[in-house]
């Protein structure tokens, strides 16, 4: 498959210095990953300049390139630049022109959100499919095309690579497919070009300050995905103040929107709730009716991740009864308050979740204790390199639960000890946690602390199966290392 520079470029503002006819047969971003006859982006970064790789990348066999001012090579008169001002848009739409739009090929539904993108996602999936869609899912814990599931990357994919999933699920038959789209993504325009059906918030709480600085500017970020960049149907969680001016834009621009959350003037809000140990039952009112759900998920924040996706399903007019009959079959979620198969008479339970953020910290531990008789355990840490911010509002949060176990979680390449002192900072003065930086220790001291009726939360990596320790990638499945502490305490799981 191949396109020409003006193919790519049509209807984009550029400057096509050379031979827009010339034949495009991939595209790049990184001068290593060039193969010949591709097209070569100069992405300006924040730590490096793609234009300084250009004359790499023509080395290896590019023949054209994108660029955001002119470059001038050495040896390489016959190849093609296109002047654009914005190399990272530019590079969104050729991705999308290459690949024929594949977006337009199904109904795509993006959520983003700083919690809950992942569950979310998942249910919408799995009611599309009950409602007898082929899906696709793209997001953290990996890609899913017609259920085969693949490991990914990022959260939402560089452009190019999103643009030729999109192409794959599209030819897979995909009717449906359903994407977290990350504050990143939107930023870093890799969304641009993309045909959404529907776009859904759930909430905004403290992360990645160490890339957006303020709240605010986290804020715009995603609220790209609700501009007039991106038509759609929408589905806003009203609970914040985040979610109520959203939707306060989308009624000014007079988008279709669906508003979900507690809040009683949302169009889907709870009337009754009962939260059980394997599962929830509730009373929702869904537009003026009374609708009752069953759905083998727990704690609070499932019920806010199943009201967006009831949202979402009505929004690509999934009816009401289908929705009602896919929640109720709805698989768990890898790593999303995930219950540890336990040893026989195992007298404590312990589940893992990915919260990593204060608000889903807390919400992860309140929901713990809601389903428990006995005490709550908390096992966590931060990941290095990320927002510090955070690091003591995490720590505050830990408090909730009767004891928290200070650990190490993706150090990176920071001193492990230097984030837990972060940590601590939030912690100051208050009783009710021990500090052990080793995670297989913290998780086992966790169960040796534990008594009968007790639960414990394994927060922060929830579908992880490593743990980034410097340049190094090793293995760590919090699942599995849990698993295998309670036979160490128990005995042999029930299953073996």
């Amino acid at each position: 498959m191949t396109k020409t520079c003006a193919e790519l470029f049509q209807g984009m503002e550029c400057t096509i210095i050379g031979d827009g006819s010339e034949e495009v047969a991939g595209l790049a971003f990184r001068s290593d990953a060039v193969c010949s006859g591709d097209m070569f982006f100069c992405i300006v970064g924040n730590v490096v300049d793609g234009h300084s790789f250009a004359q790499d990348a023509i080395d290896r066999g590019a023949t054209s390139l994108v660029a955001e001012r002119k470059v001038y090579l050495a040896d390489a008169t016959d190849v093609t630049e296109v002047v654009v001002a914005d190399s990272r848009k530019a590079m969104a739409g050729a991705a999308a022109a290459f690949y024929d739009h594949p977006s337009e090929g199904f109904s795509l539904v993006g959520i983003t959100g700083t919690n809950g993108k992942t569950t979310t996602t998942y249910l919408v999936e799995h009611i599309a499919e009950v409602a007898g869609n082929r899906c696709g899912v793209i997001g953290t814990v990996g890609n899913k095309i017609a259920g085969i599931v693949e490991k990914s990357d990022h959260t939402t994919p560089e452009s190019p690579d999103l643009q030729k999933l999109f192409a794959r699920m599209r030819d897979a038959g995909c009717t449906v497919v359903t994407m977290e789209v990350s504050s990143h993504a939107l930023d870093l325009k890799r969304t641009w070009g993309t045909d959404f059906a529907v776009t859904a918030f759930t909430n905004l709480t403290q992360d990645h300050l160490d890339y957006h600085h303020t709240f605010d500017d986290y804020f715009e970020a995603k609220a790209l995905l609700f501009s007039a960049a991106y038509p759609a149907r929408r589905v806003i969680n009203i609970d914040g103040a985040w979610g109520r001016e959203l939707l306060r834009r989308c009624t000014e621009a007079g988008d279709e929107v669906i508003t979900t959350g507690f809040d009683t003037t949302a169009q889907i809000h709870p009337l009754e709730v009962a939260f059980e140990a394997t599962r929830t039952v509730a009373t929702l009112e869904v537009r003026g009716a009374r609708v009752e759900v069953s759905y083998p998920l727990v704690g609070r924040f499932n019920l806010e991740n199943v009201m967006t996706a009831f949202g979402c399903a009505l929004s690509l007019g999934i009816p009401t009864d289908v929705i009602v009959r896919a929640l109720a079959t709805m698989p768990p979620v890898p790593g999303r308050l995930e219950q540890v198969p336990a040893p026989a008479g195992a007298p404590v339970t312990v589940y893992v979740d990915y919260a990593h953020t204060p608000d889903a910290l807390a919400k992860a531990i309140a929901s713990i204790q809601a389903l428990s008789a006995g005490r709550t355990i908390v096992v966590f840490g931060c990941g290095g390199n990320r927002d510090a911010s955070k690091r003591p509002i995490m720590g505050q949060a830990a408090l909730a639960a009767d004891l928290a176990v200070v650990t190490s979680d993706n150090p990176r390449h920071e001193d492990p000890r230097a984030i837990i002192d972060d940590i601590l900072a939030g912690m100051e003065g208050a009783e009710g946690f021990i500090v052990e930086p080793d995670r297989r220790a913290a998780i086992a001291a966790a169960i040796a602390a534990a008594e009968p009726g007790d639960a414990i939360l394994l927060a922060g990596k929830g579908h992880e199966d490593y743990q980034l320790v410097g340049d190094e990638v090793l293995a760590f499945d919090d699942r599995q290392v849990a698993a295998e502490e309670l036979i160490r305490a128990f005995g042999e799981t029930e299953n073996d």
